[in-house]
């Protein structure tokens, strides 16, 4: 469904993100996947090479808020693929810290790696994209749409990334750039997968599906939104969720 095609994805080394690495490659495409740091980068390209022998994946860890060494990779992913089709907004971090207890650097963390992050390297990927009609995928949540008890910046950031999906979706369609956001909910990953199985039954009681998502479920809505098949899809932000509802 991806042949040919180049893509960038943060947050690619774990989780959710290394799913859609794997599906992409899967896929056809040639994959760069941004990690948080150079042994995360490492291990997650050791593990694809030895199952993708075949594939095209390569790597990188910068700080996705500074323009000019996003500009930089970008520059050296064009000069090694010829081109960029589709980046993937993926990394984020969580938070289930209360109001009162915020301190300032949790608050510029979120902010920056949720946010900051999503601003910078679609901006930075405008010009690529609008010479191969690309598109953007975003990672949003759930909570974006229903809220959570605590940590309240996590779903005001994911709200945030939603209205920059709704609002690039606008102002680059006359570029054929399509711009789209999937909201997961529960999934299984390994932070999920720690939780004892009293703290799992509870959530699982919560899902119409009667089970957790699994990052395979994120990863094929991604691939969906990415390929031909949604050529006329934009603007959108796509539950996957199993109809989860708080």
């Amino acid at each position: 469904m991806l042949t040919g095609r180049v893509a960038i994805v943060t947050g690619g080394t774990r989780g959710i993100g290394y799913a859609i690495v794997k599906k992409f490659l899967e896929n056809g495409a040639k994959v760069v996947l941004f990690g948080s740091n150079d042994k995360t980068v490492t291990n997650a390209l050791g593990q694809l090479k030895e199952k993708y022998s075949n594939y095209k994946v390569i790597g990188f860890h910068p700080n996705l808020t500074d323009e000019k060494q996003i500009q930089k990779i970008f520059k050296k992913v064009e000069a090694e693929f010829g081109h960029i089709d589709i980046l993937v907004n993926n990394a984020g971090i969580s938070s289930n810290t209360s109001l009162e207890n915020y301190t300032d650097e949790e608050y510029e963390k979120i902010s920056n790696l949720n946010i900051k992050s999503v601003f910078t390297c679609s901006k930075i990927a405008i010009p690529y994209l609008r010479k191969s009609k690309g598109v953007i995928l975003n990672t949003s949540s759930m909570v974006s749409i229903y809220g959570q008890p605590s940590g309240v910046m996590y779903p005001a950031s994911k709200f945030a990334v939603n209205g920059i999906t709704k609002s690039l979706a606008l102002e680059l369609a006359k570029d054929g750039i399509r711009v789209n956001a999937i909201a997961p909910g529960i999934i299984e990953t390994d932070m999920v997968k720690s939780l004892p199985r009293e703290m799992i039954e509870p959530l699982i009681k919560t899902i119409p599906l009667g089970r957790i998502g699994k990052p395979e479920d994120i990863a094929n809505a991604f691939l969906f939104l990415a390929s031909d098949m949604a050529n006329y899809i934009t603007g959108v932000v796509l539950s996957v969720d199993g109809a989860a509802r708080n």
